[in-house]
């Protein structure tokens, strides 16, 4: 529970919300009903319900974004009608729900949402006392809102700066592994329920470390972003390249298999022999295809390709090695000398 709340910033700040309506509503509630304010009463006690029900659905269903959208909406208007109930004490409501709004959806959906609950507050009129109490309650209100939009604007960008720099290699400026974890379970899911094929491809770039060791880091980055640009540059958007270390590469393929998926490989080898050179001559990379299989784990799908990889090492690098035996006729007429692994 408390790593849920560690982890998920929506959450907590909508578990939150919950035990301070728990909290600070209740009591109200109960004294409105026993001081005869039914009305009021209702009103805070449909506001505790909605709020105590969105946080509920937030943790059983992990919709935070849903959830928190219904959240803001009710936080507002609910202030707004508190306040058309008991008149002036409940401008007071509005305050804190302008600044939540900010942590619960979008800053532009909450800015909208803000605007339209002060001029709900506008439009109420008998609630102020005079018309400087309006105009001084809106100038304030306004602030606190543009104030809570700066600050949640900034904290969009640096959040999606955040999750960039977790999800792309620095490097090449393709996925890393974390991102590519994702990406696997993600397809995995789909291909059970659509059927779509899926073919996974795990390649190595040959002798990079003597390309290291005798030409340097900075010619062996170079290679790294050479290959990686070329990959990306010579397979369709649909297509996703990881980086899953060092100088290897995962490269998922969706809708693809047999002949297909044969022609593929072959061209993306021929592609990369011809283009990528370094000092030394022309740059090779060993290949492991494995596709996924009906109700296949990921992990098996993953250790099935690098053993391919494995085994196109050890034949002699520089071929491409087929994990799934129904590639075998395709993989005979192949330029690029694939095998098939056992």
């Amino acid at each position: 529970m408390l790593e849920r709340l560690k982890t998920d910033f929506r959450l907590s700040i909508i578990t939150l919300l919950g035990a301070s309506a728990l909290l600070g509503i209740t009591p109200f509630a109960v004294m409105r009903f026993l001081q005869g304010e039914l009305v009021a009463g209702g009103i805070d006690t449909a506001i505790l319900l909605s709020i105590s029900g969105g946080m509920i659905y937030a943790w059983v269903t992990g919709d935070t974004r849903r959830s928190g959208m219904v959240l803001a909406i009710v936080a507002c208007f609910g202030a707004v009608m508190v306040a058309a109930v008991v008149g002036e004490v409940g401008l007071f409501w509005l305050y804190p729900c302008l600044v939540t709004t900010f942590f619960l959806v979008s800053p532009r959906i909450a800015g909208f949402l803000n605007l339209a609950s002060i001029l709900a507050m506008i439009g109420l009129g008998d609630v102020f006392q005079s018309d400087v109490q309006m105009w001084t309650f809106t100038a304030t209100a306004v602030v606190v809102s543009a104030a809570a939009f700066v600050f949640a604007q900034r904290n969009d960008i640096q959040r999606h700066s955040l999750e960039h720099l977790a999800t792309i290699d620095p490097l090449t400026g393709v996925k890393n592994r974390r991102s590519m974890d994702e990406e696997l379970n993600l397809a995995s899911a789909h291909a059970g329920r659509t059927g779509l094929s899926y073919a996974l491809v795990m390649l190595d770039i040959d002798h990079f470390k003597k390309v290291n060791d005798e030409y340097g880091h900075g010619v062996g980055d170079g290679v790294l972003i050479d290959l990686a640009t070329l990959i990306l540059h010579s397979t369709r958007k649909s297509d996703q390249l990881f980086r899953y270390g060092g100088e290897e590469f995962v490269l998922l393929l969706p809708g693809v298999d047999g002949a297909g998926l044969t022609a593929v490989m072959n061209n993306l080898q021929h592609t990369l022999r011809k283009k990528i050179r370094h000092p030394g001559g022309a740059i090779s990379a060993s290949f492991g295809v494995a596709l996924l299989k009906p109700g296949e784990s990921v992990e098996s799908w993953l250790e099935r390709a690098d053993t391919a990889l494995y085994e196109a090492k050890e034949a002699g690098r520089d071929r491409i090695v087929f994990s799934n035996s129904m590639l075998a006729a395709e993989a005979e007429l192949s330029v690029g000398r694939p095998e098939l692994a056992s």
